[in-house]
């Protein structure tokens, strides 16, 4: 079966502004304009969600939301629920990132592990999220990975089998097959260091394998499996290459469009 290549920008707590958004969308959607073989996304922040959806309307570029509660309604201050986010036209949704999991590849002087601690994701919580986002139709990117530590104790295939396993209880088979998985190796996002093609490609093998375990063999085929770690022009081809690895979360170099279409292209 061939899987679809899906590369999605996400732009973290940038461009949040409506003028800036818009430029920066109006410059990818005319970076990617024609692109057939893949799908391109772009999450952004809350605030721009609508300015982007009207920027990236009749293109190839579809929208993502970088998060998303679990209930609908309700006296959950500060929260945005998927129906909201399917109301203003987004697609896709990122759930469990590192960064709301309180997993960072480094320390930032400005965050303690206590403050990163209260963000207060779980693989419980991603799962809550994700069936809230698949019941409102919308596509769930579920984001999973190991952290350094993790890594060097031996545990990272313990640990991504872990957090798929979890953030896919309750969900059937064919809502499976239709999800997006992210492998981020938190060790390697933002930090300029990347995990080199056959590991990454190793690991989203576990990833795979993890789902068939879990919903079966038809949809661990289908289940379209990104690589997350400081993806950029010069290593794409090499990552996107690889049988396990379906697209590209790309941080950093989804802020520049030249060079995020220049990964789009590498998915050829």
């Amino acid at each position: 079966m061939s899987r679809r290549p899906i590369l999605a920008g996400n732009w973290k707590l940038n461009k949040g502004t409506p003028d800036e958004a818009a430029t920066l969308a109006a410059e990818v959607v005319a970076a990617v304009a024609g692109t057939t073989h893949a799908d391109v996304v772009l999450c952004v922040p809350y605030t721009v969600l609508s300015t982007v959806v009207a920027t990236t309307d009749d293109s190839v570029v579809a929208v993502g939301a970088q998060d998303a509660f679990w209930k609908e309604s309700g006296a959950y201050t500060g929260q945005v629920s998927p129906g909201m986010l399917k109301a203003v036209g987004v697609h896709y949704v990122i759930l469990g990132h590192s960064e709301t999991r309180g997993r960072y590849g480094v320390a930032e002087p400005d965050f303690t592990d206590v403050v990163l601690a209260h963000f207060g994701e779980s693989d419980e919580t991603v799962n809550r999220k994700t069936k809230a986002v698949l019941a409102q139709g919308l596509v769930p990117i579920v984001c999973i990975g190991e952290t350094l530590s993790e890594r060097e104790q031996g545990i990272t295939d313990s640990v991504i089998d872990t957090q798929v396993r979890g953030a896919l209880v309750g969900i059937d088979a064919d809502a499976v097959s239709g999800l997006v998985l992210a492998y981020e190796p938190v060790w390697a996002i933002g930090t300029g260091k990347t995990c080199d093609a056959a590991e990454a490609d190793r690991v989203c093998g576990v990833v795979r394998a993890a789902v068939a375990a879990f919903a079966g063999d038809d949809a661990a085929t289908a289940v379209r499996i990104q690589y997350g770690g400081s993806m950029k022009p010069d290593n794409a081809a090499e990552l996107l290459g690889m049988p396990n690895i379906d697209g590209g979360l790309i941080g950093g170099a989804s802020l520049k469009a030249g060079d995020f279409a220049a990964i789009v292209a590498a998915a050829k």
